[in-house]
């Protein structure tokens, strides 16, 4: 079987129109948002800002709401 050989762009213009026509334009532009490309380092910005705390910590907290529930 010969398939034609098209353009990416017209390729990309007629899956959007598809998507478009089956799910509408709010769905389609949610779907392809998950495929943007962002910026920085996600990896490095989340050990910024999500450091683990000391185990100690967490039987703490635990123990303070184990005591908060039985009173």
């Amino acid at each position: 079987m010969n398939v034609p050989t098209q353009p990416l762009s017209e390729i990309t213009r007629q899956a959007v129109a598809v998507l478009v026509r089956e799910i509408g334009v709010a769905r389609t532009l949610r779907f392809l948002e998950q495929y943007r490309i962002g910026q920085g380092d996600y990896t490095a910005e989340r050990h910024s800002f999500l450091t683990d705390p000391p185990l100690e910590e967490l039987f703490d907290q635990a123990r303070r709401l184990d005591q908060e529930q039985s009173t």
